[in-house]
């Protein structure tokens, strides 16, 4: 009896005292979420050969300063404000440094002490890599980040598509009043291939950055180049970045076209694009098979073509290397079952397969370019396509990736032609144009 009045009282100071059962699971206050992990692109930063690229660039500090503005917000409004802020001022920064203005790395004792101590800056100014790394440090920033105030994961995408289009230029195409220019729009594209060469450039990127905001001059007057830059990743494009960017100048634009690095020591002008993915692994790692995925697929043509005055571009002498009409795509011949490759372009009622470009993501900006430029209703007044510029390669003594550096003369020689190159193909495809309206 005793101990039964011992285990009464002990349940009864129990209860009064508020003790019970071990918490389960379900009980237990919910746990903080995980930080969001880095995609596969920008898990590639902390590689020794983008840190220097940054460092040689002078674009080491662009993504911690980032970083700082962004801790320093205390809402998701004023978040936006310094992601479009800070997104527009890296690629003016990169589109300044390519084109010879403003220091090339920052100055001051406090900037060289972030550095480490060493004046290192020396990579030529025409090398498009420091926006790519320096952008993916900004994004990164974005992508792991945990306010304070709390973020969504549709805010952290909201924010995230807003630093990118910010960063590329999309948000800064600036063409004067009516007057006298003409005006001309420009598309590069990232680096890519980065896992089998980590220190790639592109020449169709860096040519953006040199020709942006620039006025080339011709015998019918002089016109204005406006440049924006896209990534090398299949979603973006499934998304309608590329429509997105471009529908708003098509009807404004006396030229347009879309560039890429294609083949070794040739630029092409491409005469059809293909609607077909061929399943390339693209920045992120990621394939897709598939046709080309648009709005309105009920009436979306296997087939585009260039507006571009291309015979004019292949007859002019524009600068070292060839220029070649492209016309060759791979085919599935209306009632057949494999794809044929086709010299002289598609045949009637054929599908897709590759185009001129390919069956990658620089085929698909030219194919979703010029359905658009169709679908505006402007087949016949737009001249616009695609050119391919030639494979920028490394010297002679510097191509194996395991013990090469990031850069040497002839690399930046190749890169500086091709980019001259790039300018003598648009101003010919203008005055080609004034030729034919005059």
């Amino acid at each position: 009896m005793t101990r039964i009045r011992l285990r009464l009282g002990i349940l009864a100071l129990a209860l009064l005292t508020g003790l019970s059962t071990p918490a389960t699971a379900a009980d237990a206050a919910p746990a903080a979420p995980a930080a969001p992990s880095p995609t596969v692109e920008e898990q590639r930063l902390d590689g020794a050969v983008p840190q220097e690229i940054l460092r040689r660039s002078g674009f080491y500090d662009a993504a911690p300063r980032f970083g700082r503005a962004l801790e320093g917000t205390r809402s998701y409004a004023e978040a936006g404000r310094v992601v479009a802020r800070e997104g527009t001022a890296l690629w003016r920064r990169a589109v300044a440094r390519a084109q010879g203005r403003g220091p090339a790395e920052p100055d001051g004792p406090e900037a060289l002490a972030r550095q480490g101590g060493e004046r290192g800056a020396d990579l030529s100014r025409d090398d498009d890599r420091p926006l790519y790394w320096a952008r993916l440090g900004m994004t990164r920033q974005v992508r792991t980040w945990q306010p304070g105030f709390g973020l969504t994961q549709e805010q952290r995408t909201a924010l995230l598509t807003r630093l990118e289009r910010a960063s590329r230029g999309q948000t800064d195409v600036r063409y004067p009043g009516k007057g006298h220019l003409r005006r001309v729009l420009l598309t590069g594209f990232d680096p890519f291939t980065l896992d089998r060469d980590i220190r790639i450039s592109n020449p169709s990127g860096a040519a953006a950055l040199a020709l942006d905001g620039t006025v080339i001059r011709t015998a019918g007057g002089p016109a204005r180049v406006e440049t924006v830059v896209f990534p090398v990743r299949w979603q973006d494009f499934a998304e309608g970045t590329v429509e997105r960017t471009l529908r708003p100048y098509l009807p404004h634009v006396d030229l347009f076209t879309t560039v890429s690095q294609g083949r070794v020591g040739r630029f092409d002008v491409e005469r059809t694009n293909g609607a077909w993915r061929g399943g390339f692994p693209d920045n992120d790692d990621v394939s897709r098979t598939e046709t080309v995925p648009v709005t309105d697929p009920a009436t979306q043509p296997q087939w585009t073509g260039t507006t571009l005055p291309y015979a004019a571009v292949v007859a002019a002498r524009t600068g070292r290397f060839p220029v070649y009409d492209h016309t060759e795509v791979t085919e599935i011949p209306a009632g057949g079952t494999g794809p044929v490759v086709r010299a002289d372009g598609p045949t009637p009622g054929s599908t897709a397969r590759a185009g001129g470009g390919g069956d990658y993501l620089s085929n698909e900006i030219a194919y979703r370019a010029t359905l658009l430029r169709d679908r505006l209703g402007l087949h016949g007044t737009l001249p616009g396509g695609h050119v391919h510029t030639p494979v920028l390669r490394f010297g002679a003594g510097n191509t194996d990736p395991a013990t090469g550096t990031v850069t040497d003369p002839e690399f930046v020689r190749n890169r500086l032609d091709i980019i001259a190159q790039v300018r003598s193909i648009v101003t010919v495809a203008l005055s080609a144009t004034e030729r034919t309206r005059g």
